[in-house]
């Protein structure tokens, strides 16, 4: 099998993966009674036709590319954390509850320290499952759903009592938000009249942070060993529940990280909501990015159109915004259809056995 092959191989199997949900995704839209053709032209074209558009995608990209690089380092090190909904919204309420406490620091020491505090927030949420996972095999797709309740019900306790804004208190409206955080915690917005922030440049620092803690250092060749075979990698005396857990504490810590730019960077105080579905949508980032870092960084861009063009498709085509779900969903399916074909080393060879066997068949005609 030459090289040529393999690569031409899986070059066919993506753009008929692509073909495929696109597919599905029109059959949808056909099924909603909506214009397939301009429904899809208005999401991936709309928002990259002004300035306001680029960066609002720009803007969903930081928190989707974050939270992917974190479920990247759990996935490689063979543990699948579908938490980082949850440890997002702890990572907001660390970052929120330091900014509340030490309001007069400078920005040089509040941005980088509440988002520390973000960051302790989420790994300590991922702590729990990833120690539960190691030590007594207790399913990380169990305890991870189940974290996410919990944490939701404490981000809320917190909004509506401990954090609420006095000024809601004072006219009655009982709104469940902190006060507005200090402006020493802004980040800085770069471009006038966009709402894009300097979480921009701290999430491609982060990407490339991850290639090299992943892919050059022996830490991240003990994970990823870890996450490829753990028997081998016991019997090569790697200590595979310590790096299950470490995956795991640092992939708690970029969901809080994440939660922690969005605050400092886009909303200035804690709301509900404000994690917007990121914990769930990086899951299907980090997938489709190839769980790694070149590529998540453009499948968070991809995936940032979609949800902005989504609200666009509400107002200029009448599709609910929410069917971005079910593309979302059409697409996890397709990544997992495509990664277990080419992972089939059987099937490739029969597809080149049988291409082969058909073009000497041609040429064989001809010749008669």
């Amino acid at each position: 099998m030459t090289k040529r092959f393999r690569t031409g191989y899986k070059i066919g199997v993506i753009i008929l993966a692509i073909i495929t949900a696109m597919t599905f995704g029109a059959l949808i839209l056909i099924a909603i009674g909506a214009d397939v053709f301009k429904t899809y032209i208005v999401i991936l074209t709309e928002p990259l036709k002004n300035k306001i558009g680029v960066t609002e995608v720009l803007l969903r990209l930081v928190p989707l590319s974050i939270v992917a690089l974190g479920i990247t380092v759990a996935y490689r090190s063979g543990i699948i954390n579908i938490g980082a909904e949850g440890q997002m919204a702890i990572g907001i309420l660390t970052t929120t509850a330091l900014a509340l406490a030490f309001p007069d620091l400078p920005s040089y020491i509040l941005i980088p320290a509440a988002l520390l505090a973000g960051a302790f927030g989420g790994a300590v949420w991922g702590f729990v499952p990833g120690f539960l996972k190691a030590k007594l095999q207790v399913s990380e797709l169990l305890s991870t759903v189940m974290l996410n309740y919990i944490a939701a019900q404490l981000y809320t306790f917190f909004l509506r009592g401990p954090m609420l804004d006095p000024a809601e208190i004072t006219m009655g409206s009982g709104t469940p938000q902190s006060m507005r955080l200090s402006r020493n915690l802004d980040l800085t917005r770069f471009i006038k009249g966009t709402r894009i922030h300097t979480g921009l440049f701290i999430a491609l620092a982060l990407a490339l942070l991850i290639y090299i803690l992943l892919w050059k250092t022996s830490y991240g060749y003990k994970m990823r060993a870890a996450g490829a075979s753990a028997r081998a990698a016991r019997y090569g005396g790697i200590n595979v529940p310590k790096y299950l857990i470490i995956s795991m504490v640092i992939s708690g810590a970029f969901a809080g990280i994440a939660g922690g730019i969005e605050i400092a960077g886009v909303h200035r105080r804690a709301i509900e909501g404000v994690t917007s579905g990121y914990g769930f949508s990086g899951i299907v980032v980090a997938l489709f990015g190839g769980l790694h870092p070149a590529g998540i960084v453009p499948a968070a861009f991809f995936f940032g159109l979609l949800i902005y063009g989504a609200d666009m498709t509400q107002r200029l085509v009448g599709v609910p915004a929410n069917m971005i779900q079910v593309l979302q969903g059409i697409i996890i399916l397709t990544i997992v259809a495509t990664k277990m074909v080419l992972a089939n080393p059987y099937l490739m060879q029969r597809v080149e056995e049988k291409l082969f066997s058909s073009l000497r068949r041609g040429k064989t005609e001809e010749v008669a």
